[in-house]
């Protein structure tokens, strides 16, 4: 629902990421947060717990943005090796 709103200037943020090949600190940063494993006898023992790690969300979207522009220039280009499995497939 956000996205027609900061489209414009997400584009303008992940275009100086790749052009300036820098990537602010702040895309870089996880909050990790501490859970209780459930049913533990003993919660002063370092197993007890789950660490779950929260990434950027900004992040996460130019992470997949990355991930797609890639994947459609690897299959236009045919950067892969050719294998038998993808032969089978087209």
């Amino acid at each position: 629902m956000a996205a027609p709103v900061i489209a414009k200037d997400l584009a303008k943020v992940a275009s100086y990421c790749f052009a300036s090949g820098i990537i602010p600190k702040s895309l870089k940063e996880f909050i990790t947060i501490v859970l209780r494993k459930e049913g533990k006898k003993d919660y002063s023992l370092l197993g007890s717990y789950r660490l779950i790690a929260l990434e950027n969300t900004l992040a996460k979207v130019l992470e997949k943005h990355i991930a797609n522009i890639i994947s459609k220039a690897t299959e236009e280009y045919r950067l892969l090796p050719w294998n038998q499995m993808g032969a089978r497939h087209k």
